[in-house]
């Protein structure tokens, strides 16, 4: 028997009523007995001329995104050498703030956005952080952290302050970032004056209005070329920690064979507030994309794909809110841990199409965990319509061409297209069932998307067993 046939069977009540069938029935059928789609192969697949004419389309956008990447290279280049300057002074005026001139993954990350968010640029502590005891600022409470400095730790007089607390003989002292930023503010501020006297500034070089600011980071603006480049500078103290573990997940999954012990081997401390520091995964998380961007596939250039279109599409018609880089850094990231198989990663359609189920999984259950650190939901607080993304997401899911394309202005229209009740009832299946957050589970969005071609019967098999699963627990919630 066909496997399509074989695991055919009712779904729930709940998810009928709301219209749901992972395949339309048959015309014999009746039409409250849904039918699972065959996953063998993609509606795609089914004509050679219209797949190669859509592939077109998807490779041209790319081409026009890719072909930016040298001069952003560029630009990236130039501000650089002028930032390094004004560093190199700092240094050379105070040795604890250490130039570091590994600035590879910054520049890769800039090169892979068409955004002009900030990049972060970290002043590293010259200290012995290893002999630093980390305590939070407020008890149970693992978000913030004192960073107490011990009698060992020498030469860090003035940029520490008394704790609350006493131990031993006499009161702890406790690195205070807000000095540490005063300090390097004012370097920064000699630095400018100094190389503008000696005219390795040129005018409109460099702004520095924002440094008027009460940040906890020290923002410049960079000219590199013909755009500019912000650049937000912040102190970070580096210290060695155990390798991280990922309760309930297989270390490396998809991932290189030792990325994530290497990428999370130093904890990175910056400022949180003039009192406490907070652990910082920045560059954890770029050195995980630098592994990613070693494995076979365009898994990079979905990616980059997707930002664009976020950028031009998914946002508000002010175009003020919508999701950053950031964001989708992480669904690259669970999407490389949730499809570990290459033969998910074989043409840039497909790819596309498995960060695009893990975005609407989060979307529709408003909830992005940080990949690093599940229990941070990069969601919370953030100005996000998310009802609304979810129908951008979904509208372009169902009609790519629409959207494959470079426009100013307003974003593409979606008129025309309608929610799938199906792909929505799937979405909403309980988020705290570990079962719903598998690859059996996002095997059956891309199912019900009609670009699901794996071959692996393996992978069918659970996904029958899914919907089996589905069958029997939806009922008896309420």
């Amino acid at each position: 028997m066909p496997w399509g046939d074989a695991v055919a069977q009712s779904l729930p009540p709940q998810l009928s009523a709301a219209g749901v069938s992972l395949r339309p029935a048959p015309a014999a059928s009746p039409p409250s007995i849904p039918q699972l789609r065959a996953p063998t192969r993609s509606w795609r697949s089914c004509a050679a001329p219209a797949m190669a004419a859509g592939g077109s389309r998807w490779q041209s956008c790319l081409g026009v995104i890719v072909s930016r990447q040298g001069q952003r290279v560029q630009q990236f280049q130039q501000a650089e050498d002028i930032l390094l300057t004004l560093l190199e002074h700092v240094h050379s005026a105070e040795p604890r703030f250490l130039v570091d001139y590994c600035r590879n993954l910054e520049a890769f990350e800039f090169t892979l956005r068409a955004s002009e968010d900030a990049v972060r640029v970290e002043v590293p502590l010259r200290l012995n952080g290893d002999a630093l005891r980390v305590w939070p600022c407020q008890p149970g409470n693992l978000g913030t952290c004192h960073l107490e400095v011990p009698s060992i730790v020498t030469g860090v007089e003035n940029w520490t302050s008394a704790g609350d607390t006493e131990r031993g003989s006499g009161t702890v002292r406790h690195l205070a970032p807000g000095k540490v930023l005063q300090h390097l503010k004012e370097l920064l501020v000699s630095a400018i004056v100094h190389c503008q006297r000696r005219f390795l500034l040129q005018p409109g070089d460099l702004s520095a209005e924002n440094l008027k600011e009460d940040a906890m980071e020290l923002s410049l603006l960079v000219r590199g070329g013909w755009k500019t480049v912000r650049f937000d500078i912040v102190p970070v103290v580096r210290r060695q920690q155990k390798p991280l573990r990922l309760q309930g997940r297989q270390r490396d999954r998809g991932f290189p064979e030792g990325s994530l012990q290497k990428a999370t081997a130093e904890a990175h401390f910056i400022p949180a507030s003039p009192r406490c520091w907070r652990s910082s995964a920045h560059l954890p998380v770029l050195k995980l994309l630098w592994a990613v961007d070693t494995l076979q596939g365009p898994r990079l250039d979905s990616l980059r794909l997707l930002e664009q279109l976020s950028s031009q599409d998914w946002r508000e018609e002010d175009g003020s809110t919508g999701l950053s880089f950031d964001h989708l850094k992480m669904v690259l990231l669970w999407s490389t841990e949730l499809f570990p198989s290459p033969e998910d990663w074989q043409d840039l359609e497909g790819s596309v199409y498995r960060l695009l189920v893990v975005l609407l999984r989060f979307l529709a259950t408003r909830r992005l965990p940080h990949f690093l650190r599940p229990e941070e939901n990069l969601f919370h607080g953030e100005p996000l319509d998310l009802a609304s993304l979810q129908q951008k997401v979904e509208a372009f899911a169902q009609d790519p061409p629409r959207f494959l394309r470079f426009h100013f202005g307003h974003p593409a229209s979606t008129k025309g297209l309608q929610a799938d009740p199906e792909l929505r009832a799937l979405l909403q299946l309980p988020a705290e069932d570990r079962a719903y957050w598998d690859t059996a589970y996002f095997d059956t969005l891309l199912n019900q998307l009609q670009v699901y071609g794996i071959q692996d019967d393996a992978r069918r098999s659970a996904m029958s067993q899914l919907l089996a699963k589905v069958q029997r627990e939806i009922p008896t919630r309420s």
